[in-house]
């Protein structure tokens, strides 16, 4: 879319970091409250607007902070004993990185079961010795002298809050994470009417941002609502409501407004329940840059694996790094027009998609190429991923029978005898036996030639050298940066935005090699490839298993790319044609999984380091579900694993 308008205690709460921060306006008669920050047992949390109230009569509540801590406790039993509360107590530390100790300094009980409940007289004495200083019930617990009967305003889920006892109001606790790979440009909460306001909170750290997460105790999954409470982060190029879209670039951001619209895109993972907690990095506007070469306006973001110091891949950097980084962000939505998610998810070791070109709308989200452009997902888990693709992707059919034939391009691979080449060909081995098939072996070049257009050239390259190019370079160019050029102009006396180097080199070679007219000819170049793909080629649909077959490739073997590397300055978009295109160029999904690791001796380390090694799955256009069930089936069965965060995919 083109931009317009463009401590001595089990618990403490240090009363001395409890912090009203900066009001966004004030005056001599009015101020904004924007939240406060609270430290409990040394772990830094934010508290925004008030989500209900207690009423309470007990003025011995006076003697409470300002702000104290608290936990809703909601079991079902009739009778609640000091057994279930401790159970019920240890699994919410267990489930959720929200909660803690500290927050049962006031307890809150709420019978979900039939009629009224009962409170047992030793739950007291248990929770004291937890460190509770206050126990109120609602109207759902008959009354004892044990309780302190209370009532809420307004229902709210149990887990962590912050309450002031002087008031009645609870507020939601959100814990403050450091964002120490960079992988954020701006953290993000809800604002309460549909729209996202900026975090108004940050903690040290070189360079760090805070990102606050809700409790995951606020949230249940249902039918409606399948995503409910995961935690997403958000490449910024996709427009979300009351917040400014960067695009990687601070002139597009300090030049255009907040939005005042969530793209669809988002809006329906959002709809499904999934929570967004930010923005993330991106390759200027979605384009492919190096990192210290080339990462001018913003700083690259940085690749966990193997020594820390490798490229993060692009253009969805950010996206890429937070989910191999935080264990507490659950998955990540970037974009794919040349392989801006397969790329982090091979440099990376993650579950990364290109899906079928359409799967969902994106408008309000900053173009590379309109016919080319994609939205994914990252995820460290075959089933999380697919979740989210079946709440994401519904205007595809659930198909759960496989293709029996497995394409495999022998120059496509590593030579078996290498670290990489034999964790691939055990791979293809099981991925056959899980079928009941065997390989086909293909040669695209060899079939292109043989079965291709009569009047198109002979060898493949001759055809499509340039076509993902010119699409790119001239399309982005007319729909962004000359729309983008003026607005900055009208507004900066005739002046011309700083670019990185990635994208302005594309843009410039664009225009001195026909604009248009190469844009033209490259679509219809697309057009003829991608019917003989569907026709001839390898990517032909079947009504029983959806793809007559499924092609597959290595997307990284376990190479390196250090960032502290210099490179020659670019001279305009990629040419040639490989695997990675094929989906590109056809429309059809590409889904990157995480195989194994291989050892490299680091330059930066001086130690042994481990890069991952992924491969790539390709099939019809329209089949993005019936391979990630069969992905998930495979990780199921043990051929496929959860991968970690951190310097290792699988460590010891």
């Amino acid at each position: 879319m083109a931009p317009n308008g463009l401590g001595s205690r089990l618990w403490r709460v240090s009363a001395s970091l409890v912090l009203f921060l900066g009001a966004s306006t004030i005056s001599a008669t009015s101020s904004v409250d924007n939240g406060k920050l609270f430290t409990v047992n040394g772990i830094n949390y934010y508290s925004g607007d008030a989500v209900s109230k207690i009423v309470i009569s007990d003025s011995d509540s006076r003697r409470f902070d300002a702000i104290v801590p608290l936990t809703v406790i909601r079991t079902g039993e009739a009778l609640l004993t000091s057994d279930i509360v401790k159970e019920t107590i240890s699994n919410y530390s267990a489930t959720d990185d929200v909660f803690q100790p500290g927050f049962l300094e006031a307890v809150f009980l709420v019978h979900d079961g039939h009629g009224r409940g009962q409170v047992e007289s030793a739950v007291q004495e248990t929770l004291k010795g937890l460190g509770n200083k206050l126990l109120m019930a609602s109207s759902s617990y008959r009354s004892g002298k044990h309780l302190t009967s209370t009532k809420l305003r307004q229902d709210i889920p149990k887990g962590p809050y912050f309450y002031s006892p002087r008031t009645g109001e609870v507020y939601q606790a959100f814990r403050l994470y450091s964002d120490h790979q960079l992988a954020f440009t701006e953290a993000a909460l809800s604002d309460g009417a549909g729209g996202f306001k900026p975090l108004p909170a940050i903690s040290s750290g070189a360079m760090t941002k805070s990102i606050a997460v809700p409790s995951r105790l606020y949230y249940t999954p249902t039918s409606r609502k399948p995503l409910a409470g995961l935690r997403l982060g958000v490449k910024d190029i996709f427009d979300m409501k009351g917040l400014r879209t960067s695009g990687g670039n601070r002139a597009f951001y300090d030049l255009y407004p907040p939005r005042n619209t969530t793209g669809p895109a988002l809006q329906g993972l959002i709809d499904s329940g999934a929570i967004i907690v930010g923005k993330m990095g991106t390759v200027q506007f979605a384009n492919g840059d190096n990192p210290t070469a080339d990462w001018v306006d913003f700083h690259c973001p940085f690749n966990p694996r193997g020594d820390g110091y490798q490229a993060p891949g692009g253009s969805s950097s950010g996206p890429g790094a937070g989910i191999a980084s935080y264990d507490w962000l659950d998955i990540a939505v970037g974009s794919d027009t040349g392989g801006s998610m397969r790329s982090p998810g091979g440099m990376q070791g993650l579950y990364a998609n290109r899906p079928s070109t359409g799967a969902v709308s994106l408008d309000n989200v900053l173009p590379l190429c309109y016919a080319l452009d994609t939205a994914g997902v990252f995820a460290r888990n075959a089933a999380t991923w697919s979740k989210v693709m079946h709440a994401w992707y519904q205007n595809f059919t659930d198909y759960r029978e496989y293709p029996k034939k497995l394409f495999y391009q022998n120059s496509s691979f590593p030579k078996s005898n290498t670290a990489s080449g034999a964790l691939l060909e055990e791979f293809v081995m099981k991925v056959e036996d899980f079928l009941g098939t065997k390989r086909e072996f293909v040669d695209i070049a060899s079939h292109w030639e043989q079965s291709r257009p009569s009047d198109t050239p002979s060898k493949i390259n001759d055809l499509l050298n340039m076509t993902y190019a010119a699409l790119v370079s001239v399309d982005q160019y007319r729909s962004l940066a000359v729309p983008f050029y003026a607005d900055y102009a009208a507004e900066h006396d005739g002046r011309r935005p700083f670019i990185n180097p990635g994208p302005l080199s594309r843009w410039t070679w664009g225009q001195n090699n026909g604009g248009d007219a190469i844009y033209d000819e490259a679509f219809h170049n697309k057009t003829i490839f991608k019917n003989w793909w569907e026709s001839d080629g390898y990517g032909k649909a079947d009504e029983r298993t959806c793809s007559e077959g499924i092609y597959i490739y290595p997307y990284s073997t376990g190479g390196t790319q250090y960032r502290n590397a210099y490179f020659a300055a670019p001279s305009g978009p990629p040419m040639g044609f490989s695997d990675g295109r094929m989906a590109v160029l056809t429309g059809t999904p590409d889904l990157v999984v995480p195989v194994g690791e291989v050892p490299y001796y680091s330059t930066i380390s001086l130690k042994t380091e481990f890069m991952p090694v992924t491969m790539s799955f390709v099939a019809a256009r329209g089949c993005d579900l019936m391979l990630v069930n069969l992905i998930e089936e495979l990780e199921q069965s043990g051929i496929l694993k959860p991968v970690s965060t951190g310097s290792m995919m699988y460590p010891a």
